[in-house]
């Protein structure tokens, strides 16, 4: 692990497919994008000024309004929201659920000058008290209430180093810590998006973009409704994820570029049982979670036009740090990538298999969490965010392997709980799988696999079987729980393993070894 003082060396990049003109570096070694807007209040004033009449946000089953009808609904939050007292710096929590009041309220927060503080909703209630309370939020934007309305402001000094959003961890390591998002780091992730996605920005304004994640999470938020914003494109927000509503969104809103965590592929547009033309659709980004190769082929086969891509991020890193472009999907499905374009990469403690803990340098990278000098100390060394993710990288090309925390050690051979998933996602008859320790007297840890069947049953021995193939034998899990419920999963699509090691009762092995 390194250390206050350590100076690291970025990993070589690799192949770099990514555009890295205009990035220049400073004397901290950090590359930043050249000729960014100053505030993305600022870039969304500039959007609105080329093409105020051009479709900005739709709500499914809701309003749909313009730029210029966006920039005035946000322009009287922001003036309501100074009449009700919040001054420039203040936090305004939103407990909106997705749609248009929620991108109304977000831009009219920062609009105000003051600092979005997106909650969680799936949190439990003390879980949101948590985050109200540390975050000192001022406002809070609640469900069933009006928007706050006033004499339209829209601050026009904002610089990068403004605080714009709080955005709360999911708190699968213990309580939510809110990770300090300046408009610097939402300005280089949009540029990052625009350039590894692979948009066109002539085409800015024809882009439909469908928003079927949460909008308090990064993906959401960062990687496509800012964005689009960014580029003049059409943002889509599906309220509330059902299947049906999924694909017909995307019909008849012509969507052309899709977002999600790969289950939700799985279930929806590669099924034979699906009848509807996607020919429009030209970019389908996946991450969150492995996917199968097959699954991987499957969306190529079914959407020839489209450009698939794997992105990996963090809360912390403002959404995308590494991105798998369309080139390299095939044959690479279990890896998440390249390094983005002014992304730097190193690894800590890198073990013999080359293997270590993946550090990551950027302008994207937050500076730490809001009132937690404990945690942002030891999170964020000598300008590098430690990211608790083991991986290993081969020509430039990162592969995740496991968070450090779920490594299983069994009987001192390592086993990455992540290498295992991916093979799962493989197996037959396995719609989704989690991996996780399971204490054991003599050997400490062995290896529990939960599984979700892809149809009501599930051949457990054709599974065993099919892993034998993949792994050494010490990999393949000793204990199976086949599950009829979904996984439980964090709004960015990540497994919550503490929750699967309390709740799952293992019952014996089925392997002796």
């Amino acid at each position: 692990m390194a250390t206050l003082g350590t100076v690291l060396e970025p990993l070589p990049r690799g192949a770099a497919p990514f555009d890295t003109a205009g990035i220049t570096r400073g004397a901290d070694g950090v590359a930043r994008y050249d000729r960014l807007a100053p505030s993305i209040v600022a870039m969304v004033r500039a959007s609105v000024e080329r093409r105020p009449d051009v479709e900005a946000v739709v709500e499914v089953g809701g309003d749909r309004v313009t730029y210029g009808e966006l920039w005035d609904r946000a322009a009287a939050v922001a003036g309501g929201l100074v009449l009700d007292g919040v001054r420039r710096g203040d936090r305004v929590a939103s407990l909106l659920p997705a749609g248009l009041d929620w991108v109304v309220g977000f831009l009219g927060t920062l609009l105000a000058g003051a600092v979005a503080v997106p909650v969680n909703t799936r949190f439990a209630p003390p879980e949101i008290e948590h985050v109200l309370a540390d975050s000192g939020a001022t406002a809070v934007l609640r469900a069933g209430s009006p928007l706050p309305s006033g004499h339209p402001e829209a601050l026009d000094d904002l610089v990068p180093s403004d605080l714009a959003a709080i955005f709360y961890t999911s708190g699968t390591t213990g309580r939510p810590k809110g990770a300090r998002t300046t408009h610097g780091n939402f300005l280089a992730n949009v540029e990052t998006a625009i350039r590894v996605i692979g948009f066109d920005r002539a085409e800015g304004p024809s882009v439909r973009n469908l928003v079927s994640v949460p909008l308090f999470h990064v993906t959401g938020c960062n990687s496509q409704l800012l964005v689009q914003l960014g580029l003049g494109g059409t943002t889509v927000v599906l309220p509330t994820f059902e299947r049906g509503t999924f694909v017909r969104t995307i019909v008849e809103e012509r969507i052309d570029t899709i977002v999600s965590v790969p289950a939700i592929y799985g279930l929806t547009l590669v099924r034979a049982d699906i009848d509807a033309d996607l020919s429009h659709v030209r970019r389908v980004t996946y991450g969150g979670a492995p996917i199968a190769p097959a699954l991987v082929r499957r969306l190529a086969e079914r959407l020839p036009r489209a450009r698939l891509g794997n992105g990996f991020g963090l809360t912390e890193t403002s959404s995308i740090a590494t991105f798998l472009p369309h080139e390299y999907a095939a044959d690479h499905a279990d890896a998440v990538g390249f390094a983005a374009p002014v992304v730097d990469l190193a690894l800590a403690g890198a073990d013999d298999a080359g293997v270590g803990e993946l550090l990551v340098r950027g302008p994207n990278v937050v500076d730490g969490y809001w009132a937690a000098p404990e945690a942002t100390a030891s999170t964020f060394l000598d300008g590098w965010l430690h990211t608790g993710d083991l991986a290993r990288v081969d020509d430039g090309i990162v592969r995740i392997v496991d968070r450090a925390k779920d490594v299983i050690n069994r009987g001192g051979e390592n086993v990455y709980s992540v290498e295992v998933e991916n093979a799962l996602a493989g197996a037959p008859g396995v719609a989704d799988a989690a991996v996780v320790g399971v204490p054991d007297d003599v050997m400490g840890e062995k290896v529990g696999a939960v599984l979700v069947p892809a149809a009501g049953s599930l051949d457990v021995p054709a599974v065993l079987a099919h892993l034998d193939t993949q792994l050494a034998d010490y990999k393949v899990p000793q204990y199976v729980v086949v599950s009829a419920e979904p996984l439980p999963r964090n709004p960015g699509g990540k497994l919550l393993k503490r929750t699967l090691r309390d709740a799952t009762a293992w019952g014996p092995p089925i392997r002796g070894r």
